[in-house]
């Protein structure tokens, strides 16, 4: 690569975007401008926060004690605040007649009644009794009466609170009426203990003495500003990147400058190293200078506020820059390549929602409590940056520091692919020079039925894949989400999950949407070896896939919980042919044609086989749905996938699930039998918690060289390409001698 040109062009396209007066107020003078005004309103309005009286209706209050004394006049007694203004914001009204008439009843439904229509925001009941039963259970602890203190406890009635959490003000009156009786029935018993000769500190005889270091270290209030801090970076970071890549190239389309630069000496991938660069440049500056404005605001606002909020730690910008430039580097590739989709800057700027809702949830898990960082969080995109971030900023380097290397893998790895998407787009005339076109949904719909080919268009396959999940997650919806009990309507759920999920999507639009389904559904006969060698694979690979799933618990953990909910419901009595049938026949049949039929074959007129092959593998992962068996699923939907496209047949990848969902149930029934305990099975496998059997590590590297022996035979099959798969490679060989990314 020519790095001269990509500086050409990094220079071309700064000096365009600084041009541009609308992109440097975006960036420099929209932060200058928006936080001081943002904080100047949030102080004004601070001025108009005030907290306001509520009403409270109270039931029987002649029924309460002398003393300690509740209630004053018509408010509660002011020790029990922190303040006498804080006494008057509850205003009471009283209601004593009607609570020694009344039935016990009828004094509920009135109560219930004026707090749901909104007379009062809560109302106090002292059933009748209360302060004389009050007096006796005192006098039992002096030992005047024969009466145990504990039966003396359970006569006193309990006074009763009616509030409406439907309404904050109610919700709010009654944290108020609650802390006052709170601090009353203390009051109370403290005046017991005085009654009974005895100290205070009988009822608590020590306090607990509270030492916070992250005041010693100086890192008070550092896990709010380590939550808060990287989700702003990262979103800024995001929108500062999507608007410079839309006009870098829809923008160019509709100024006509993108044909010049194409036909420049510059190689595409030397365009795309310079766009990109500048525009995580621009995500950058965006970041910081936003980080700094909302800085100096909030110093000068903070320091206005009841409570004080400290300062983040000292090392937090230089944690933030670090973390910054893959994440730049990231959302800038991401971006580059959507925008490329776009056909102008109008249409470039709907391709930010899209991307912001599989950003938001990886920059928010952090935030949820009980998620730390561990080995699985860290192999997370941008999640695991999140965490090393909030670790950093929290002061945990050293716990933060094994887990350093596997973040930076998985950016690196993640900023790599982007990038290779992005050249990938660029280098596709189709997508740089698309038509302005207006969308009409019937022509659109004649076309896919007139213009039908024989096999599905990609985005007919990721429909596909997209309706499986839908219909999934709202089936999963409507069923009873209790686990059957036994074995049959267990049976009869998975059928009918994999009948009307998988199966029934897959053939109505293969029969609707394409001219072959022979074609489409790869129902053809494979080359000769090819069954047996699959089933030959399946066992090979049987002890590998063991091992990765007990390394996959042991990275993501399951509750026992869930272990329970995903037993088999089985019995003694449950025939083995009918448990295969169910786990091992009907998933074959139904997602094999679903996923490396309709799918991968849409897939693959995107010009690549293992990007076709990864995809349908994501969907079928997730179709699994719980993570452990979705991770798993999803290594082996690559290998199955391959088989389909070496072998040009669905009939290899179906009988490789089949073997490979049979064995676990064949071997866990085969070794409790009797007569096969007497089998010296432990230089083959062992029992572990985890699962049924693991095997021993060299039975599983022996197992692992047989099968990358026969995947290389697979390999070594002659394959059918697709049109763009055909182009896809003359295009790579024309451009290998010349270097590409």
């Amino acid at each position: 690569m020519n790095w001269s040109n990509v500086k050409l062009i990094l220079h071309r396209e700064v000096r365009d975007q600084l041009r541009d007066r609308r992109t440097l107020f975006m960036i420099a003078v929209l932060p200058l401008l928006l936080y001081p005004l943002l904080g100047m309103s949030m102080f004004q309005v601070l001025q108009f926060v005030r907290e306001h009286a509520t009403r409270v209706l109270v039931i029987g209050a002649d029924e309460l004690p002398e003393a300690p004394q509740l209630i004053e006049g018509d408010h509660f007694a002011e020790r029990w605040f922190s303040s006498a203004a804080k006494a008057r914001l509850l205003q009471l009204s009283f209601v004593t007649g009607e609570a020694k008439t009344n039935s016990a009843d009828e004094i509920f439904a009135d109560a219930r009644r004026s707090v749901a229509q909104g007379e009062y925001e809560a109302v106090v009941y002292f059933p009748p009794g209360f302060g004389r039963q009050l007096g006796e259970f005192r006098k039992s602890l002096t030992g005047d009466r024969e009466a145990t203190a504990e039966e003396s406890k359970r006569s006193v009635p309990s006074p009763e609170v009616y509030y409406n959490t439907a309404k904050e003000k109610s919700q709010i009156t009654f944290i108020r009426v609650e802390q006052v009786i709170a601090r009353w029935t203390e009051a109370i018993g403290k005046q017991n203990l005085a009654e009974s000769h005895l100290p205070e500190t009988a009822a608590r005889p020590f306090e607990l003495a509270e030492h916070d270091v992250a005041v010693e270290h100086g890192h008070r209030d550092a896990a709010v500003w380590s939550k808060l801090l990287p989700f702003l970076l990262l979103i800024w970071a995001l929108t500062g990147a999507f608007y410079p890549a839309i006009d870098l190239c829809a923008g160019e389309k509709e100024r006509g400058t993108l044909e010049t630069l194409l036909s420049s000496p510059a190689e595409r991938s030397e365009i795309v190293w310079g766009k990109l660069l500048t525009i995580m440049l621009f995500s950058m500056v965006t970041a910081l200078l936003n980080l700094a404005s909302m800085g100096v605001t909030g110093s000068l606002i903070v320091h206005s506020l009841p409570k004080e909020i400290g300062s983040p730690p000292t090392l937090t910008p230089l944690w933030l820059v670090l973390a910054l430039v893959p994440m730049s580097a990231l959302f800038s590739a991401l971006c580059l390549a959507l925008a490329s989709f776009a056909r102008s800057s109008k249409e470039g700027q709907y391709y930010l929602m899209p991307l912001m809702l599989i950003t938001m949830p990886l920059v928010l898990l952090p935030m949820a409590p009980g998620v730390e960082l561990t080995l699985g969080n860290s192999l997370i995109p941008v999640t695991g940056v999140v965490l090393l971030l909030r670790a950093l900023l929290e002061g945990n380097s050293l716990e933060a520091l094994p887990y350093l290397p596997v973040v930076v893998m998985v950016t690196l790895a993640c900023c790599l692919w982007s990038i290779r998407w992005a050249v990938d787009q660029f280098n596709s005339e189709s997508v740089l020079f698309r038509e302005s076109e207006r969308l009409d949904l019937g022509l659109w719909l004649r076309h896919l039925v007139r213009d039908r080919g024989d096999t599905p268009s990609p985005a007919e396959a990721l429909f596909c894949g997209l309706l499986i999940l839908t219909i999934r997650f709202f089936l999963g919806l409507v069923m009873d989400q209790t686990p059957p009990k036994t074995f049959e309507p267990w049976a009869k759920l998975v059928l009918i999950t994999q009948l009307t999920t998988v199966l029934t999507p897959a053939l109505l639009m293969t029969i609707m949407l394409t001219r072959s389904p022979r074609k489409t559904l790869l129902l053809r006969l494979p080359p000769l070896g090819s069954v047996p060698a699959a089933v030959l694979l399946a066992v090979v690979l049987h002890p590998v896939v063991a091992q990765l799933s007990i390394i996959v618990q042991r990275i993501y953990p399951v509750s026992e919980a869930m272990r329970e909910a995903l037993a088999l419901p089985l019995d003694a009595h449950t025939p083995m042919w009918q448990l295969v049938a169910v786990l091992a026949l009907t998933p074959a049949f139904c997602e094999e044609l679903a996923f490396r039929g309709f799918m991968l074959s849409g897939l693959r007129h995107l010009g690549h086989k293992w990007q076709a092959i990864l995809i349908s593998s994501i969907f079928f992962g997730i179709v699994h749905g719980m993570l452990q068996q979705s991770i798993v699923a999803c290594i082996l939907g690559m290998v199955i996938g391959y088989l389909s496209v070496q072998t040009g047949s669905l009939l290899p990848a179906m009988v490789y699930h089949f073997t490979n969902n049979s064995l676990p149930l064949l071997l866990g029934h085969l070794i409790d039998q009797p007569a096969a305990r007497q089998f010296p099975w432990n230089w083959l496998l062992v029992r572990h918690d985890e699962v049924p059997y693991v095997f021993t590590w060299p039975a599983t590297a022996l197992a692992g060289l047989a099968a990358a022996g026969l995947l290389y035979w697979f390999h070594r099959l002659p394959y059918s390409r697709t049109a763009e798969e055909a182009l896809q490679a003359a295009l790579d060989r024309q451009r290998a001698p010349a270097g590409s990314i």
